[in-house]
């Protein structure tokens, strides 16, 4: 990857709706080059998709909790298990398997104390195999990125 494919790269994170014409001024090619060049990010997996960014807000989950999960023991079906039922809830915004004390930490799109409590008793405490969990609400936002940039 060379410092032009970073350029569009860069270009991309900040507005995937760009079009290949303005792509290619900004970068400093023809039309025809950059579109090959983004065509071999996204084959090589570089680029893996283009995503809408919801304002939670907008939608009437204002805010995120933070979840950290401890299982009962760490057992592969457990895990699987709980990746698949966490697939189906559209409130899980990221999750992710942990080292250290807990085994998962988890983002959660919530409508104030009421909604998050409705998804701790009627979602997630009846997933089998869930020791222990610790939370917290998130007061405000300080970054928020989709994927690191060089």
């Amino acid at each position: 990857m060379d410092k032009t494919d970073q350029k569009i790269l860069a270009i991309l994170h900040r507005n995937a709706r760009v079009t290949n014409p303005e792509l290619a001024e900004k970068v400093g090619l023809s039309t025809s080059p950059c579109w090959s060049r983004v065509r071999r990010l996204e084959k090589e997996g570089v680029i893996q998709q283009y995503i809408t960014v919801i304002n939670q807000n907008k939608i009437g989950l204002p805010d995120t909790a933070v979840i950290e999960i401890m299982f009962e023991r760490h057992d592969a079906t457990i895990f699987e298990d709980f990746e698949k039922t966490i697939a189906n809830m559209p409130e899980v915004i990221e999750a992710y398997m942990l080292t250290g004390e807990y085994d998962c930490f988890m983002k959660v799109a919530v409508a104030g104390t009421k909604g998050y409590e409705d998804f701790l008793v009627n979602k997630l405490y009846k997933i089998r195999g869930i020791k222990n969990t610790r939370s917290s609400l998130t007061l405000r936002c300080f970054k928020q990125v989709y994927s690191p940039m060089l």
